[in-house]
């Protein structure tokens, strides 16, 4: 099966994630990793995992699927980086959704969906680990069932919601607020690519999250 997987950021996590189960397939697919739909060729199975760009109708046909992998409860939570936002809002359960791509943003048919409990004290790269592993679950079910799933409707019961688009600004602490307030913030800032900071005294300040791990006499 030709599959190709569409993350538009090379510095993403997910990258490491996402190579290490190609390597696993050990060849039993032809899988490639691409940046941009101008790569887009042809295949079977198109998988859009972090992916910024609107792929449109023309580059879906160049595939029998094209998949994306969200983290929100679907219709709720569309738009951008939706398990940040609601670790932010406080949330400690994450829905992760397999769904059709579709013309209109997070709107396709839904494939399946994962439940996952975030725990209280992860931090960032914990908290990628959980998310990411359910994401590689989810591929693998597509691939195992491309030709034997009926996907399902998204629910026209429940009203839609929608995430803005992160922003640096968006990881902005306010030093006059107490840490336990803004953890949930603070915990979900990527160290790399977004990290939380502060403006004091005409300076910024960057923080970076590490759990402290006592070691064994």
């Amino acid at each position: 099966m030709k599959i190709t997987l569409l993350c538009s950021d090379e510095r993403h996590p997910v990258n490491a994630y996402l190579r290490s189960w190609v390597n696993h397939l050990g060849g039993q697919h032809e899988v490639i990793i691409v940046r941009s739909k101008t790569q887009l060729k042809t295949g079977d199975l198109l998988f859009l995992i972090s992916c910024s760009e609107v792929i449109g109708e023309s580059e879906r046909n160049l595939y029998r699927k094209t998949l994306i992998v969200h983290a929100s409860d679907l219709p709720l939570g569309k738009g951008w980086s939706p398990h940040i936002w609601q670790i932010i809002e406080g949330v400690s359960e994450i829905t992760l959704t397999l769904l059709e791509a579709a013309n209109k943003v997070d709107s396709g048919d839904i494939w399946k969906k994962i439940k996952i409990k975030i725990p209280k004290d992860a931090l960032c790269d914990e908290i990628n680990h959980l998310i990411f592993e359910t994401e590689i679950s989810l591929i693998q079910f597509a691939i195992e069932n491309i030709d034997a799933f009926e996907p399902q409707k998204q629910s026209l019961d429940i009203q839609s919601t929608y995430y803005p688009k992160r922003e640096p600004e968006d990881s902005r602490i306010d030093p006059s607020k107490s840490i336990e307030d803004q953890f949930d913030l603070m915990r979900v800032c990527d160290p790399v690519r977004y990290p939380a900071y502060f403006e004091l005294h005409g300076h910024r300040y960057f923080l970076r999250l590490e759990k402290y791990k006592c070691q064994k006499q």
